[in-house]
Formats: structure tokens, C-alpha cells, sequence
């Protein structure tokens, strides 16, 4: 079997209202679906979601590298072939992350369409369902709690509220939703690195009684030194977001002890065989692990979710960067229901339709 064509796709999406988080507002994004067919009829899905940000490209990059690198390595190679293709791609050009995941990911997914079995199943298959966190933005206090009340209604139980420009406003928005929610809601909370060390520590020393789960990226990627502070200083589990970007990352942040948690994101890391490897060691330092995603259409979002399925100590879910966007073209890939996603139960990431 040869992998016989590549197509690309390009998805321009909209959303319904758009967020604010600490370093930015967003109201767009752009991904992009690479599609593998070989030569034996099977096809392989993967998605790029490019963010300058966090993942060092535009959406043009993400193509001019699909034209320019991905297709002559991969054009009438055998697919499986997963790790040569991926550290290829990676010493080419190790800042493309969401382009590494959108390959790997194709790839991982012509490989369980063969063997005729969902993605995690293939890939441990440890848990068949995984509860995810919904996200609110940075808004005023009057729209924060008519999304968390909308949310709730929907049967959504784990709320993610973002914050990290006003101290005092976070701390009001944090014990309004408990007292609106009680003890039924789980509240975490993501400073998208707005706070240094102090104000983080005054945060968790604030809202103790209103009991936060998780206090997210409170300090700039970058400062090792101040996010461990925040680790020595709270009682709270500190988890690591823009500050892992790769395995060296997680290596380093876990063994100086400058985080308890780590959140693998498939496109920030550059795909699941990375994935599969910080979530190793992050079990090697006894740390647990979410699955996050960035502003993912649904084939990303399934991506995601497969590999959090397949792992133990993958104990968390922020699966929900879909649900914002108006003209997502992929569904049918898993459910949700009271907040818990199920993943289709045909092969791969399931059937997807373009």
C-alpha cells in the first residue's frame, strides 16, 4: 500500500460571538484538513489549526508547507511510516506544529481505518468517554453569568473561566458562580500568564472558599522560576499551558518541580506521537494530564479527544473549541451529552464527510 494523493482544504471559520482572553481577542479562525488517500482506497484525515501565537504559523503557512514539504515526502511512500515521516517534517522545519499534527494525525488515522478500529482503541483505548470543561472569556460580569447559566442548562458541569487582566473582577466573577452554581459546578480558572507571582497567589488566597479545581498558566511561558514560585506558594494544582510546547519543555518544567499539571494540546505539540511522548514523562513525574485544544474544527477536536480516551493518567478534558464556530463543515465524529463526549465507534477518527 502507497499513499497514492494529498488534497488540502482550507476552512474559514466564524463564530457566534468571538472571546477575549488575557493576550488576545478572537472572532475568526482558519484551518486547515489534509486528506491521504492510498493507492489501496483508504483514506487518512488530519487538521491544522494555526495560531502565530502558539503554534508559529498563519494558515498560508500551513499550506505552503503542504505543497513544499509534506507532499514530496509523503507522495508514494508507505503511511505507515509515522515516526520517520514526523522527525523528517520536524528537522525541516520544527516550528510548524499544527502542521506536524495535522500529518501525524492523518496518518494515525489511515492506520486505525486499516486495522479497522476507532483511533483509541488502537492507541490504548483505556476509557470509552471523557467529561470536558466549557470555556467562558473575558467578559463583563452580567454576560459571564448568562453563559455560565446557558452552559449549565445545556448540562455542562465543568466550567473554565479565563481571566488575568483584573485581579478584583476575577476574584467577583469566581464567587458569583459559585454562589449561582453551589458546590454542583466544578470551577477552574485560566490566567493565560496575566498574573505574576504575587497577584496569582493572592487569587487562589481569595477565592479559597469558592474552591478552585485548577489555576491555569497564571504566570508568562518562559519564567520557570515564577511559575514555580506560584507552585510553592498555593495549595491549588498549577497546571502548565503555553508553557509546553515540546518534550524538552515538559522535561524541564517537571523536573524542577515548576508545575503539578500539564496541558498537552495536539496542535501546540505538533502532534499525538509528541503527545504520547510528554504525556510519558509527565507519568514518569506522577503529574496528571488535560487534553486541551486551540480554535479546532471538529476533526481536530476528535484528534484530541482519541488520544485523552487512550491514556491513563489523562485525567482531564477542555474538548470545546468547536462549539463556538457557526459554519464548521465536520460532525458526526462523537457527541456530547451532560458535558461528556463519546467518540464514534467506526474505524479511525469515524466518518467524516467533505
Amino acid at each position: 500500500m502507497k499513499i497514492q494523493n494529498i488534497e488540502f482544504i482550507r476552512l474559514d471559520l466564524k463564530m457566534k460571538s468571538g472571546y477575549t482572553i488575557a493576550y488576545e481577542s478572537i472572532d475568526e479562525a482558519s484551518n486547515v484538513i489534509l486528506k491521504i488517500t492510498t493507492s489501496d482506497g483508504l483514506t487518512g484525515w488530519g487538521c491544522a489549526a494555526p495560531d502565530m501565537l502558539i503554534t508559529n504559523e498563519t494558515v498560508d503557512d500551513v499550506i505552503a508547507n503542504v505543497e513544499n514539504l509534506v507532499i514530496p515526502l509523503l507522495q508514494g511512500q508507505n503511511p505507515f511510516q509515522i515516526v520517520r515521516f514526523h522527525e523528517t517534517l520536524s528537522k525541516q522545519n520544527p516550528q510548524m506544529r499544527s502542521t506536524l499534527a495535522m500529518v501525524n494525525i492523518a496518518l494515525y488515522d489511515l492506520m486505525a481505518r486499516k486495522a479497522g478500529l476507532p483511533l483509541y482503541q488502537l492507541m490504548g483505548g483505556y476509557r470509552k468517554k471523557i467529561e470536558t470543561s466549557i470555556t467562558i472569556g473575558i467578559e463583563p460580569m452580567d454576560v459571564t453569568l448568562a453563559l455560565a447559566k446557558d452552559y449549565w442548562q445545556q448540562g455542562f458541569r465543568i466550567l473554565k473561566l479565563k481571566g488575568g487582566l483584573n485581579l478584583d473582577e476575577d476574584i467577583e466573577k469566581v464567587y458569583k458562580l459559585r454562589e449561582m452554581f453551589g458546590d454542583g459546578l466544578t470551577l477552574r480558572f485560566d490566567a493565560n500568564q496575566g498574573y505574576n507571582v504575587a497577584q496569582s497567589v493572592q487569587f487562589i488566597d481569595k477565592t479559597r472558599d469558592a474552591c478552585i479545581e485548577i489555576l491555569e498558566q497564571p504566570t508568562p511561558h518562559g519564567n520557570d522560576e515564577a511559575m514555580r514560585s506560584v507552585v510553592e506558594n498555593v495549595e491549588v494544582p498549577v497546571m502548565a499551558d503555553e508553557s509546553i510546547r515540546s518534550l524538552k519543555d515538559a522535561f524541564r518544567l517537571s523536573k524542577h518541580d515548576s508545575t503539578d499539571m500539564i496541558n498537552i494540546k495536539i496542535m501546540k505539540v505538533g502532534g499525538l506521537t509528541e503527545a504520547q511522548h510528554i504525556n510519558s514523562v509527565a507519568k514518569a513525574a506522577g503529574m496528571e494530564v488535560m487534553v486541551g485544544c486551540l480554535d479546532e474544527c471538529a476533526l481536530g477536536i476528535a484528534a484530541g479527544l482519541h488520544f485523552a480516551l487512550s491514556k491513563p493518567n489523562v485525567e482531564y478534558a477542555d474538548l470545546d473549541g468547536h462549539l463556538d464556530f457557526i459554519n464548521d463543515p465536520i460532525s458526526g465524529l462523537f457527541t456530547i451529552e451532560n458535558g461528556w463526549i463519546y467518540p464514534s465507534t467506526e474505524a479511525g477518527l469515524g466518518v467524516i464527510k467533505l
